[in-house]
């Protein structure tokens, strides 16, 4: 039995969806533990182009059993719409996508305190995706949150309901000067909901567990980044999830325990971006990171959200940060192409920071907002990678390039990828 989790080197959006589109075609279950409907995978197959935000992205294949977990927070309505979207284009979906009956729902007071929080920070704020999935994940550690086990339970959900919205009405009304919810309508419409998803409501880590012991290959796909995880990234400007958006967090987010999983797989992208607020050392503002931003066959917008990535050179500083607290055993090397169009590749080595060098990434944001980046110049090879397909085709530089990313993660890249199309990969390793 093994379990494999996917996670994000860097700030999110570094193509996990892709691959892990590409490695589920060998696995049995795919199952999703983070985050919530703020983060965005993004999957090109035959069927044209998909976004997903809760549905996991081994849904493409007929014969896999998808699964979102307990750690994953889910807004109904956003999952009820990815599923109608999925069928309407020929995705079989029902009796093998199921979602942990302890995920806790996102619910409709919580993108209005998301909103109004961002407001209270000013210049402060985070840059959250206003989706509510931070407020409810404060929700589930302040013990007043509502899972899915209530929402499908049409008198277990009044009665919960009518604990907690007369609390969180106080809370909008005083802390902020919003209106009340309505409880009758609120309760008319998620107990709809509720019965809608009610044959997608199953104990999720039951059912991995069970894969397990048939000997299955788990694909465990985390959501967002490590650089954006609370104990390790740029606090505060980080995620909210619990559990952690680390490798780690598969655990707790599926409920397996550590000695199930038999590998890591961190995804990263060749130059690096983020959406939202935050230190950034090597964020460009020039031409050069509008060429990164646009010189792509994907731009570099949001998936979720829409918002313009703030793009960069690669990070080595940051990236052997977030490989050392994964524990990687193999790494995905994506968007390599987005590099051909440049004569000279820049990777930032270390940081320059009050007047001494360091090649650690600090924990203080303010202090990462004064770190300088040491760059270290490659040269690119100005040849179009998009249609090779073996790593041995790749212009000496490019090859060169992906080696000298291995000794920074100080672990093997395995797979590169030069385009969205599942086509467009290099396996130089095989990962499963």
């Amino acid at each position: 039995m093994r379990a494999i989790v996917v996670v994000g080197g860097q700030w999110g959006d570094e193509g996990k969806g892709r691959i892990v589109d590409l490695l589920a075609e060998k696995a049995h279950v795919v199952a999703r533990y983070s985050a919530g409907n703020n983060a965005g995978h993004t999957v090109v197959n035959a069927l044209g182009e998909f976004r997903l935000h809760l549905v996991p992205a081994g849904i493409f294949y007929p014969d896999k059993l998808c699964l979102i977990g307990n750690g994953v927070v889910v807004d109904p309505a956003v999952l009820l719409e990815e599923i109608e979207e999925l069928e309407s284009r020929g995705v079989s979906v029902r009796g093998r996508l199921f979602v942990s009956d302890r995920a806790h729902v996102s619910m409709p007071w919580h993108p209005i305190i998301d909103s109004l929080d961002e407001g209270l920070r000013g210049k402060h704020s985070i840059g959250t995706t206003g989706r509510g999935v931070g407020p409810a994940f404060v929700d589930k550690v302040g013990r007043v949150g509502i899972r899915m086990g209530d929402l499908v339970e049409r008198e277990s959900l009044l009665e919960r309901l009518s604990l907690v919205l007369p609390y969180k009405n106080v809370f909008l009304e005083k802390a902020y000067g919003a209106e009340p919810l309505s409880l009758d309508r609120v309760f008319e419409e998620y107990a709809e909901y509720g019965a809608r998803l009610a044959p997608f409501v199953a104990d999720t880590a039951d059912l991995v567990q069970d894969a397990l012991r048939r000997d299955e290959t788990v694909l465990l796909e985390g959501a967002q980044g490590s650089l954006l995880d609370l104990d390790v990234g740029t606090y505060e400007y980080v995620t909210s999830s619990v559990p952690s958006s680390l490798a780690g967090g598969a655990c707790v987010g599926m409920g397996l325990g550590p000695t199930h999983i038999s590998a890591v797989v961190g995804v990263y992208k060749s130059y690096i971006t983020r959406v939202g607020n935050g230190p950034m050392p090597t964020e460009l503002t020039d031409e050069t990171g509008v060429m990164l931003r646009e010189g792509g066959p994907r731009p570099e917008y949001g998936a979720t959200t829409g918002r313009p990535r703030r793009c960069g050179w690669f990070d080595a500083v940051a990236a052997r940060h977030s490989a050392r607290a994964n524990g990687l055993t193999a790494a995905a090397l994506t968007r390599l192409d987005v590099l051909d169009q440049f004569a000279t590749i820049r990777v930032c080595t270390a940081y320059r920071l009050d007047g001494h060098v360091t090649d650690k990434f600090p924990a203080s944001a303010a202090v990462l907002a004064r770190a300088k980046p040491i760059y270290e110049e490659v040269p690119g090879w100005q040849t179009a990678t998009s249609g090779i397909r073996r790593f041995k085709d790749l212009p000496p530089q490019a090859r060169a390039y992906v080696s000298r990313i291995e000794e920074i993660l100080e672990a093997p890249v395995h797979l590169v990828s030069v385009g969205p199309e599942r086509e467009q990969a290099i396996v130089i390793r095989p990962i499963l």
